[in-house]
Parts: C-alpha cells; structure tokens; sequence
C-alpha cells in the first residue's frame, strides 16, 4: 500500500507539472499573438515544429532513466536535478524582450524549445515514477487519482490567478504581469518538485540491470500492440483537448462576449475537472477502466457538440456545459496513466524485460505531439477563419471560434473511443499478467 503522504508528495509533482502545462493550454496562445504581438499562423506552426525534436529527446530520455542508477533510484534523481532549470525556462517563455516581428519570432521558438526540452528531462521520469511507487492495479488508479486531482489544482491556481496576477503584478503593463506571475508560479514550482523527490519512494525494481541495447528496446516496443494502441489513442485524445482549451478564451471573450469572465469560466472548468478526477477510482472499483474510459470520451464528445446549439445569450448554459465536459472528460484521465503501467506490465509478460522509461516516454511523445497538433491546430484556425487581436469578429470568424471549441474537439474524443475498442488489457487479463509476474519472480 502506497501512503496517503507519499500520494500527496507524489500529485503535488504533478501540481508543479501544470503550472506549465495548463499555462501553455490556456495562455500561450493568446500570450504569444495578443500580448507579444506574433502572427497565429507562425505560433502554431512553432507548437508542431517543436514536436520533430521531441521526436528524438524523448525515447532518449526513456532509455536514458532505465539505465539510470543511483541511491535515489532511477527517476526520482531527475526531479532534483531539473527542477530548478523548469523554473528558469518558465519565466523566460513568459518574457517579451523588444524585439523586431521576426526577432520576437526567433525568441519564442528558441525559448520554447528550451522549455519543452527541459519539460521533457523532468516530466518523463516524473510520470514514470507513477509506475514504480506499486504493482497493485487498484493502488495505480488511486495513485494516478490523487496525481490527477493535484494536477487539477495546479490547473485552478492558473486558471483562477494568472490574470488577477497579471493585472496586479503588472500595473497596467500585461507583458510585465506574465513575467512575474510566472516567476511566483515557478518558485512555488521548483519547491513542489523538491517535496515530490523527498517524500516519494521506488518500489519496483528489475531483478537484473538492463542489460539490452536501445535498438533492442525499440524493437521490443514496436511488437507491445497495447502500446500502439495508447500512443493513437494519446494523439487524437490531447489533440481535442488542447484545442478546446485554447480556444476557451477567445470563446468567453468574442463569442459569449464577456471578457471580464475568462477567469471565472476556465476555473469553474478547472474544478470539474477536479471532481472527474476524484471520481476515477470509485469509478475503476465498479467497473472494467477499459469499459469506463471508452464511455466517458463517448461522453465528452456529445458534450461538446451539444455546446455548438447554446446560444451565446444563454451564459449559464454555456458556463454548465464546460464544466460537464471537463468533468467527464476528465475522470477517464487517471484510468488512462493507469493503463500505461498496466503496458509496462504487459511488455514485460511478453518478452521478459521491463522498458518502464522508454514505454512512458514515447506515450508521452504521442501526448505531446497532440497537444502541438491542438496547439497548431487553434492557431492555423484562427488565421484560417481571419481571427485578428482586440477588434470585433467578423460573423465567420465567430462561427469558426465556435466550431473549433465545440465540434472540432469532439472529433478527438470519438476517435479515441474507436481506438480504444481494440485494447485488450481488462481487468481479468491484468490479474494474469500479475499472477505470472509473481511466479516468475520467485
């Protein structure tokens, strides 16, 4: 049994985690072509562009945490060494030196790959570490529940203070705002991963170092279908959502209207999407993960296309349908990280050697690579559908902001659902792959 403390310790990496993460769903956007003054099209080509070196860093980085040993174990270490960099590279995305367009231009991309390159070396053996604390199913899913919850509020402490920061801070000055409510939301970060290191511990070890090439581990991953199946489902899955996400404040500011509600509509999101995530593992104790998440994409879908018929005068409505889908949406979200360690599990079943680093690390390549889909995606729309900052919409574009908050993410959830029909890894197959794991170890 992992420890109410050490769940704790562990989702507050994940608080620490979001302050970026969620900053980038839900600011970055509009950071980069409202605030800083950089054309939409070339923003969301950067997200993609971003995503070919993530191609190379992150299976490196996995293979790079299964052969990592030391006293600390293999993933915790990287938590101490990076997190204070992940601070530094947080604050200077946010910082809007005066530059030309195409200076501003090159400052973003650089500084942006620097993040998501040091995101990667902290990230990655972070969510790994989920995979080691237990070998108990039910444990992983309320391990990934108490991470996802803690996610979530890091999640609400940016959606409900970066912009009351960003006026106070700033003065009247939004581009001075960012800087510094990032560098508080940084500090509070690096302290939050130092907490995580400290109090969390790694359970589950291979008998024997690894001992295959990286080109072995390559070829052992190909062949786990189940992790092919993940690695789709991660793309459309964070494709959607980034979308949505992004898009939420050019819906509540052009859309419905309401600029001086922004705030309040992303946290009132935040906080379904908190109480999903309390809900997966009472959820996952009823019935079959693999059943329940399928159900709940289905579920989010319907959800999102329903928004499309809500008229802009019915703000409620609008406010409610939100946070139903961050709700649903959301509470499939520990049942997916669960099914990863169960796909550590399974590889290791199949061929004998277990590549818990390289397995997370390329899923979450794929997750990356559909939130720089999402991410490119609302940018290319935006231009697409003649989107130009702080003047009134043209109907079209109106219509479009509509369509690529409603309709077009749904598309995601339904295709996740279609994927997911082919992932044999139940509950009952789970039991057996455990069972077998036990005796081959004694």
């Amino acid at each position: 049994m992992v420890s109410v403390k050490e769940k704790i310790a562990y989702g507050l990496g994940d608080t620490a985690s979001n302050i970026v993460f969620q900053t980038v769903m839900l600011f970055l956007t509009f950071f980069y072509t409202d605030i800083f003054g950089i054309p939409p099209a070339f923003v969301g080509t950067m997200f993609l562009a971003v995503r070919l070196i993530d191609a190379i860093t992150d299976p490196l980085m996995g293979a790079m945490t299964d052969r990592t040993q030391t006293r600390y174990g293999k993933f915790r270490p990287y938590l101490l060494w990076f997190a204070l960099p992940f601070g530094l590279f947080s604050v200077l995305a946010f910082t809007t030196p005066d530059l030309s367009e195409q200076g501003k231009m090159i400052y973003a991309f650089v500084t942006y790959t620097a993040l998501m390159m040091v995101y990667t070396a902290i990230n990655i053996p972070y969510c790994a570490l989920g995979g080691v604390l237990t070998s108990d199913p039910k444990e992983r899913v309320s391990v990934q529940s108490y991470r996802f919850v803690f996610a979530m509020l890091g999640g609400l402490l940016v959606s409900g203070l970066t912009l009351p920061l960003v006026e106070f801070l700033g003065e009247g000055d939004q581009a001075k705002g960012y800087q510094l409510t990032i560098t508080a939301m940084s500090i509070l970060g690096v302290a939050m991963f130092l907490i995580c290191f400290w109090n969390t511990k790694e359970r589950l070890t291979p008998s024997q170092p690894h001992q295959s090439s990286f080109k072995q581990d390559v070829g052992y991953l190909v062949k786990n279908d189940q992790w092919r199946i993940l690695c789709i489902a991660s793309v459309c899955l964070l494709s959607g959502m980034v979308l949505k996400t992004s898009l939420a404040i050019y819906y509540v500011k052009y859309f419905l209207q309401m600029p001086d509600k922004i705030t309040l509509f992303i946290t009132l999101g935040m906080v379904g999407n908190i109480f999903g995530c309390m809900l997966a593992q009472p959820l996952a104790k009823r019935v079959c993960k693999v059943n329940a998440y399928i159900s709940l994409q289905l579920i989010a879908a319907a959800l999102c296309i329903a928004t499309y018929f809500v008229p802009k005068e019915q703000v409620e409505l609008a406010f409610a349908m939100f946070i139903l889908w961050g709700f649903a949406f959301n509470m499939a979200t520990p049942l997916l990280w669960a099914k990863m360690a169960d796909t550590v599990d399974y590889g290791q079943y199949k061929d004998g050697v277990r590549l818990t680093g390289i397995i997370y690390s390329s899923i979450i390549f794929f997750i990356k690579l559909g939130v720089a889909i999402g991410g490119a995606a609302a940018g290319w729309l935006l231009s697409g559908y003649g989107y130009q900052a702080d003047v009134e919409q043209t109907p079209q574009t109106l219509n479009g902001i509509l369509l690529s908050f409603t309709v077009y993410p749904a598309v995601g959830s339904i295709l996740v659902a279609i994927v997911m029909r082919k992932y044999t890894l139940k509950n009952s197959k789970v039991d057996e792959i455990h069972l077998e794991l036990n005796r081959m170890e004694k």
